[in-house]
């Protein structure tokens, strides 16, 4: 098998078009070419007048030695490597339990029960199917429910967000979550797009999908099932406690618990901690939604091609004098500012796209980094309170009723709270309340959100645009928590397994998804 990188073509080209310039490129007719599997697919927006797509792909050929002893820089011999999920060692007859249905939990539940070790799925939240509609209805109504929102429920918090499957881990375990993801009925291009998406519309059939997997696998998952306490014999766990959402509380007996719990529930953190689990304090980071006319980005990063292309997205970081850095995260195109509460009398915004991104507006987190100096003390859950302060302010601030506060950057930048909206239209629902976003920040995170936003403007035309808007507030980047685990994923209560994002070992759907798998490999390997 050959590799070929670097191929260039323009945005109107076609997978005929690639063919014709892969035959070109090695000096063989189109018809010898056979499957071209694609490995990467990017937008080279550097000149404006001249956007190209760029392609890496690979394919089989006979006798590709002669083609490799032409020495060509774009080709290279590669031998196409599978992910191997290790040899079951594990000897106990007891089922793991899997707390929280995230892409952590999923995926861990998922490789141990394809390897013939099937698990006990603990949920506090309801199905997917049914999270959407208390969702959607919190949306209309703002009556929010604590067990089925945003943040809890089968898929985790990712389901209500673009489906963004970019990551900075470079994990070999990346492959299989991607193919996991393509058989469950994601889109094909999420195996070769350099940003690949999924579109929370299609994430949610995706996980409805592979529930039936770990279903048909022998799982046994139970919704509406929080767990409330960990059982121990000494330094070993025993059994994990269990309510059920009537109130009604029993024991699971089991030797081994994979706390898949997500970042925000603080109760988790409160029993955890109640437990004698070690935690650490850790930065996250705080800050906003920044809502832009879509075509208006789009405009600005692909010049005169942008409306042949996908919508644009951005990624912006600066480091200011002050000594704090601002950046966007989670940038969702086409999309729309989602209200992500999980908890009454408490405001958090998240982002949030379809598939097709053909919303009006894109919006990106604006956030500024956090460090446990800021939180003050040394509890280990200091980040916690951090966090439910501005977002308790937030509410305040917003009038109740999960109207969330919001400013035009023009009335931000010049310090004077907003009246009304210009021409960009907030998307949040179930309504924003014209305000100043300041009032519910740290000082220091509004001083840096306004130095950077002319910094930004340099790099994206129309950035710092004066009717962009600005939404309050956004806190769950990350967890504020890191529940401490060893070289073999255990904590200092063996059979214990902290995984995921809300342990402090993921910041993405893929990056938890693959740690779930490092957790599921620990434990099938343990005799």
């Amino acid at each position: 098998m050959i590799q070929v990188s670097d191929i260039r073509l323009s945005v109107e080209a076609d997978e005929e078009g690639l063919r014709r310039k892969l035959s070109k490129l090695l000096k063989r007719p189109v018809s010898e070419l056979g499957e071209v599997h694609i490995v990467r697919q990017s937008v080279d927006a550097r000149k404006k007048d001249q956007i190209q797509l760029v392609y890496t792909v690979q394919l089989d050929l006979a006798e590709e030695s002669a083609i490799l002893r032409r020495q060509l820089r774009q080709v290279k011999p590669v031998e196409r490597k599978n992910y191997h999920f290790p040899a079951v060692r594990r000897q106990s007859d007891k089922r793991p339990v899997i707390v929280g249905m995230g892409p952590a939990g999923l995926f861990c539940a998922l490789y141990l029960a394809r390897s013939g070790v099937p698990c006990t799925v603990l949920e506090q939240g309801r199905p997917v199917e049914e999270r959407v509609r208390d969702v959607e209805s919190f949306w209309r109504t703002g009556a929010l429910n604590e067990r089925s929102n945003v943040q809890f429920g089968e898929g985790g918090a990712g389901t209500f967000s673009d489906g963004k499957l970019t990551t900075g881990t470079h994990d070999p375990r990346m492959s299989a979550v991607f193919d996991s993801f393509a058989a469950a009925g994601a889109p094909a291009d999420i195996l070769y797009s350099h940003k690949p998406h999924i579109g929370t519309d299609c994430l949610r059939d995706v996980v409805r999908n592979i529930r039936m997997e770990l279903l048909g696998l022998g799982c046994d998952i139970r919704y509406s099932a929080r767990m409330t306490g960990l059982c121990s014999d000494g330094d070993r766990l025993t059994g994990v406690r269990v309510q059920e959402i009537d109130g009604a509380e029993y024991e699971l007996s089991t030797d081994t618990v994979v706390l898949a719990v997500g970042h925000s529930d603080a109760g988790n953190y409160e029993l955890f901690q109640s437990v004698g689990l070690t935690m650490e304090r850790k930065s996250f980071a705080i800050g906003v939604r920044i809502e832009h006319d879509q075509d208006a980005v789009s405009q600005a990063q692909f010049g005169p091609a942008w409306d042949r292309l996908p919508p644009s997205d951005y990624k912006l970081s600066c480091h200011l004098p002050s000594g704090r850095s601002a950046f966007t995260f989670c940038v969702c195109p086409g999309g729309q500012v989602v209200a992500a509460a999980s908890e009454q009398g408490a405001l958090v915004t998240n982002g949030m796209s379809y598939r097709a991104r053909d919303g009006r507006n894109i919006n990106g987190g604006f956030l500024v980094g956090v460090n446990p100096e800021d939180f003050g003390g040394d509890d280990p859950l200091a980040g916690v309170r951090f966090q439910t302060h501005w977002e308790q302010l937030a509410f305040r601030h917003g009038g109740g009723a999960f109207h969330a506060p919001a400013q035009l950057v023009g009335d931000f930048l010049a310090d004077r709270a907003s009246t009304a909206c210009g021409g960009i239209l907030p998307t949040y629902q179930p309504g924003v309340t014209w305000t100043d976003v300041g009032l519910c920040l740290p000082n220091y995170v509004a001083g840096t959100l306004r130095d950077a936003l002319p910094i930004f403007d340099r790099k994206v035309r129309g950035f710092a645009c004066p009717e962009a808007v600005l939404t309050g507030v956004e806190t769950r980047s990350s967890s504020p928590v890191r529940v401490v685990r060893g070289a073999d994923y255990q904590s200092g209560l063996r059979g214990v397994y902290p995984c995921g994002e809300g342990c402090g070992y993921a910041g993405g759907i893929v990056s938890a998804a693959v740690d779930g798998i490092r957790v599921a490999e620990a434990i099938a390997q343990l005799e």
